[in-house]
């Protein structure tokens, strides 16, 4: 199979080094960077330095750039596009890519942010994936790929497993074929909605998350807390016509489990530094990668609002990246919410 990955940062990476990385050449993957001297470097060095240190590339994967605007031309002979950007890139790579034939899927979690902030009590403030390709792109075969993966242990072949989501089965069976193997367990589902809210809320959780465990709260606040994130989770995937079954999946409590808990989180460790003091530009400056929870909680708490879908663990997290809470308050104001049933 022919594979182009589109982005070149930690996660981009990390896939087509696994596509291309079973016992002699897999498959021929090509991996796209923005910036022409990180691919000339990346070619030299056999890795990417810059984001994937010590990851070696396997024989089948080379790397390239190109000006954006070819980018569709140069993708007419692939059997299958992956979009490794991050989610604010995705809307712009999607345009670029109209009209072609094979599937093209996303790796990036969240909600889009809106250029404009207003809302005409109409229009939902943040997009999914999903619902930006039908925006700018309803000709495409679309589909995404997530779950609890960390991209270093992807490239160093650690056990893992993947949810493909699609409401087209072939696109679902082509993402099995490309990414499936004796490392990496691929399961296809049908509930594009679920799988991307699945992704966009977990990173959200895993602040608050870092933060309680920055606070030194204890392990039975996280507890609690990872498991009213994902009441959170559930009731806004519902809101929007998601499956809850998907919910207690790989890329729902999967992912949201992992992101929270695992010291390779960088939405995690951006909790952990606000409750140490620092700034939250301090804080993603030292990260060094994008946090996209940092990005997506505003609009998960804004597409949640519109929906009337109560979510007050995102939206403590979101006072406190405003500067409206600090640490100490954000769980001063959970913990003194009036009593409710847990199952409604």
């Amino acid at each position: 199979m022919n594979i182009t990955v589109l982005g070149a940062g930690a996660w981009g990476t990390a896939l087509a080094i696994a596509a291309a990385s079973e016992t002699g050449v897999r498959h021929r993957v090509r991996l796209w960077a923005r910036d022409a001297a990180q691919a000339d470097a990346m070619a030299a060095d056999r890795e990417n330095r810059r984001y994937l240190p010590g990851a070696r590339f396997p024989a089948g994967l080379d790397p390239f750039s190109a000006p954006e605007a070819a980018l569709s031309a140069m993708l007419a002979a692939e059997d299958l596009i992956v979009i490794g950007t991050p989610m604010a890139a995705l809307r712009g790579m999607l345009q670029r890519l109209r009209g072609l034939s094979m599937p093209v899927v996303w790796l990036c979690k969240g909600f889009e942010r809106p250029l404009d902030a207003a809302s005409d009590g109409r229009t939902p403030l943040g997009l999914l994936g999903h619902e930006v390709c039908a925006q700018v792109a309803p000709d495409l075969r679309a589909g995404v790929l997530s779950g609890p993966s960390f991209a270093k242990e992807v490239a160093a072949g650690c056990p893992t497993a993947l949810v493909a989501a699609s409401r087209d089965p072939e696109v679902c069976r082509l993402l099995v074929e490309a990414f499936h193997s004796q490392a990496l367990r691929v399961y296809a589902n049908d509930d594009v909605v679920g799988v991307e809210v699945g992704g966009a809320v977990k990173n959200v959780m895993a602040i608050a998350t870092g933060l309680c465990d920055g606070l030194q709260l204890g392990l039975n606040a996280r507890a609690a807390l990872i498991t009213r994130g994902l009441a959170e989770m559930v009731r806004l995937g519902q809101a929007l016509g998601a499956k809850i079954d998907t919910f207690m999946g790989l890329s729902g409590l999967g992912d949201l489990v992992l992101t929270a808990t695992g010291d390779l989180s960088r939405n995690r460790q951006v909790g952990l530094l606000l409750a140490q003091g620092q700034t939250l530009q301090q804080a993603v400056d030292s990260l060094g990668h994008v946090a996209e929870g940092v990005y997506s909680a505003r609009t998960v708490a804004q597409r949640a609002r519109w929906l009337g879908v109560e979510m007050p663990i995102t939206e403590a997290v979101v006072a406190l990246l405003d500067g409206r809470l600090r640490p100490q308050e954000a769980v001063t104001r959970l913990m003194g919410r009036e009593p409710v049933a847990e199952i409604r």
